[in-house]
């Protein structure tokens, strides 16, 4: 995946947001997966992947409702916010477990 930036967390919050919360943990690591699939086979073919975009977290919602910006840092967006890296933390330790095998 490539580097995740404030606009990646910011846009997938906000697609978090715009989604029922029982899907919202799963979806974190859905966005996740497909980001880092999208990297992978930009990386290797130089083109964006149809539908998964070019391996950012932002270009992986690109087919996702987005809730609107909040005018302030709602509970809503900094509960979504957290799920989104805690989905990354997992990501990042089943990465390194991977690698170490």
């Amino acid at each position: 995946m490539r580097p995740v930036l404030p606009t990646d967390l910011d846009r997938c919050a906000r697609a978090l947001m715009a989604s029922p919360e029982h899907v919202r943990r799963d979806l974190a690591a859905r966005i996740i997966g497909r980001a880092d699939l999208a990297d992978r086979y930009r990386k290797r073919l130089g083109r964006a992947l149809a539908g998964a975009g070019d391996g950012t977290l932002s270009s992986a919602t690109q087919d996702l409702s987005i809730a609107a910006r909040p005018g302030r840092c709602s509970a809503l967006y900094c509960d979504c916010l957290a799920l989104v890296l805690a989905a990354l933390g997992d990501w990042r330790r089943s990465q390194r477990a991977h690698r170490n095998r």
